[in-house]
Formats: C-alpha cells, structure tokens, sequence
C-alpha cells in the first residue's frame, strides 16, 4: 500500500498543469522544505523551554563544542555561527548582559578578546541539546537506523552539492523578463 502525502497531491496537479516540467526536484525540496518547518519548531521549543533563543544555543553551542575552558574568539564564533561581526558584537553584548558568558583579555594577545561561557549558559546549553536531541529522536523515530544512516549520507552529498552555488544560485534568465 503506498502512503501519500500532500506533495504527492502537490506533484500530481503539476504534472498535469506542466507536463513539459521535470518535477523530481521540487518533490524532493518540497518534502525537505515542509520537514525543515517541523525542525525549526521543535528546535525554537527545545531552545525556548531551555530560556535560550536560537541565535543564544548557537553562540553556547560553539562555546560548548571547543571543550572546556570554553571559551573562543569572536572571529571563531562568527565564523562558526556565519553572522557578521557586528552582529556578533551585539550578541555577545546581550549574552553578558544576561550573564551566559563573559568577555576576558586573551593571555596571548593583550589587546585581544575571548568570549567565555559561564557556569548558567553551560547549565542552559545542556539541557537545550537534551531537548533538542530528544525532539529531533522523536522526529526521526519512523526510520530504521539503517535507513536513517542512508539519509545521511544522501544529505550530505545533496548538501555538497548545493553548497557549490553559494553564494548565489546560478539560474537560468527568466522568460518572463525576456
């Protein structure tokens, strides 16, 4: 028995409307558009029961990556979180202000930065992976590990893939605009 979804539907009356279209693609990115909306909710709850917002867990997250003392340079933290300098300035000036990390003098540089987090954003960014390891399991649990292994290395080829038209996608001229 096939079990369909509303992309099928979706698929279906375009491929009346454009016969001429190939519709591979846009099931496949439809599908992953519609799962990405369940993810981004899941996360902004498992984030928010945690008192973090999303951009907070990102910043806590590299901290809590690079192992303990936890502490990195704002060029790290925006390489690894892809926000703008200014933008990380303003982030990590909320942080302290909310007293999820800390900035201190680099020993190795006396006009540098480091960004530290403290004992409460540690608190805070563990148990927001706790909910969000836990939310994105219940997510998955459909799949069999070994389709779920499978799943992830199609991603990362298709993310491979994708990332090669960044920064900007490379499309065709629109014949609307001809």
């Amino acid at each position: 028995m096939k079990h369909e979804d509303e992309v099928d539907q979706i698929i279906t009356a375009w491929s009346v409307a454009r016969p001429d279209l190939d519709l591979a693609p846009l099931e496949i990115f439809s599908r992953m558009w519609r799962i990405a909306k369940h993810v981004d909710r899941a996360r902004a709850q498992a984030f928010e029961r945690s008192g973090l917002s999303l951009w907070e867990f990102d910043v806590l997250a590299v901290l809590r990556r690079g192992g303990d003392p936890f502490r990195q340079s704002p060029k790290v933290l925006v390489q690894q979180t892809m926000v703008s300098s200014g933008t990380m300035t303003n982030r990590i000036d909320r942080m302290v202000d909310r007293e999820l990390v800390r900035r201190l003098t680099d020993p190795n540089d006396g006009r540098g930065v480091l960004v530290e987090m403290t004992p409460l954003g540690l608190t805070l960014v563990d148990a927001a992976m706790t909910r969000l390891s836990d939310a994105e399991e219940r997510l998955l649990g459909g799949l069999p590990r070994s389709e779920r292994e499978r799943l992830g290395v199609l991603l990362r080829r298709l993310a491979l893939s994708v990332d090669r038209f960044e920064p900007e996608l490379d499309l065709p001229a629109s014949p609307i605009n001809d």
